[in-house]
């Protein structure tokens, strides 16, 4: 395949990223109007706001510390503000960042109120961002960056066509020395003995069963049945009927010669010098799902549709893939290739990998996709607990 060198920012730690963002991140629900309001006066700014971070415990709260550092730390963001109501909590977030090298701040709203520490935050903001205006991309191979791949509101098609493409540039970025992520540890039932089976080492196809089985029970100890949750109204008007089904689909993703290098746990990453094919046990929620990559250090992401799914990630440019020609047609603006010719054999899987490949590298280099250039920017935090 062509197109492998592209240009991108080569952070401090010595990751590559796509985007040059400068983050305002609150550390808990009641500071996202003090990141906004710190945005708002620093135009270029990004601004994450969501409703955790107050009386976590455990590992719900380690989870939620993981995926704000996680976020922060991701090759895409140039430099970050942290705001916080308390100050300890947003020092750990701030210390968490920091062993990247980039440039970050935290400021805490206790005993300084809103207006001293806005002022402050977009104060330093505007700081970062022209310092980040400065910095270049530099020559790096395609294969130098973080991939993650998901699917959603899946169909025939994407089983059919979409999924197994994106597995092609999957291999292909195995085999150049990549470093992929997949997940979705519900959808994966029914195959996961494939996906075990793909282990590099017996070690991890067994830590990959222990996951999934582990995701299993305590989704059968609710007493629930998931139909229509799992699969979705979507998937089953879509000719998806049954999770098996869906997930026989879904694993053609992960392409048929790559092996499966190690298991994550939600927004971790691997050794920075670790490569290939990295399962991480998340939801199978689309926006929840792509955050936890992003925190894990994706720098690119792609999804397939079958029926039509228009979400977008603040920090991951995600590339929405279809091969239903109705979705192509109907919502265009959210489509970033389109292969549905492989339905009709006018388009071989080797030729529309070979067109996934090249909005990836329009894309690294620069390219807006369609759900960025929406404002689609779903930054949606994981949750394992009850609040205390």
């Amino acid at each position: 395949m062509n197109h492998r060198t592209v240009q991108a920012y080569q952070r401090a730690d010595g990751s590559w990223g796509i985007r040059n963002h400068v983050v305002i991140l609150p550390v808990d629900d009641l500071s996202n109007a003090a990141a906004e309001h710190a945005a708002a006066l620093v135009p270029g700014t990004l601004a994450l706001p969501h409703p955790y971070g107050r009386l976590q415990f455990g590992e719900d709260l380690d989870l939620h510390f993981r995926t704000l550092i996680g976020t922060g730390a991701n090759p895409n963001v140039a430099a970050v503000i942290v705001i916080g109501i308390e100050e300890q909590w947003t020092e750990r977030v701030v210390a968490g960042i920091r062993t990247t090298g980039k440039p970050v701040a935290g400021f805490s709203i206790e005993g300084n109120g809103d207006f001293r520490t806005i002022e402050a935050a977009a104060r330093t903001t505007q700081r970062f961002l022209q310092d980040a205006s400065e910095l270049r991309r530099e020559p790096t191979e395609l294969a130098a960056l973080t991939v993650s791949v998901k699917c959603g509101e899946s169909d025939t098609t994407s089983g059919l066509a979409s999924n197994p493409a994106v597995g092609v540039v999957v291999d292909w970025l195995d085999a150049n020395g990549g470093r992929i992520y997949f997940g979705e540890t519900s959808e994966i039932t029914g195959a996961e003995q494939i996906v075990a089976e793909r282990a590099l080492e017996p070690s991890v196809g067994a830590a990959f069963l222990d996951t999934h089985r582990r995701y299993v029970e305590f989704i059968e100890a609710q007493g629930v049945s998931l139909l229509g949750s799992q699969p979705t109204e979507g998937n089953i008007k879509g000719g998806l009927t049954t999770i098996e089904e869906k997930a026989l689909g879904n694993v053609e993703k992960i392409g048929r010669k790559a092996s499966v290098a190690g298991v994550l746990r939600p927004a971790t990453t691997p050794a920075a010098a670790a490569r290939g094919l990295y399962f991480m046990d998340t939801s199978s929620a689309a926006a929840e799902c792509v955050t936890l990559f992003g925190a894990a250090g994706a720098a690119l992401h792609l999804f397939t549709t079958g029926q039509g799914n228009i979400i977008g990630n603040p920090i991951l440019p995600v590339v929405k893939i279809t091969a239903n020609p109705r979705t192509a047609s109907s919502m265009a603006e959210h489509v970033d290739v389109d292969i549905s010719a492989v339905l009709t054999g006018a388009m071989s899987l080797e030729e529309a990998g070979q067109a996934i490949l090249g909005i990836m590298h329009r894309v690294a280099n620069g390219r807006l996709t369609a759900a960025e250039a929406l404002g689609h920017r779903e930054f949606v935090l994981t949750r394992l607990h009850l609040t205390a």
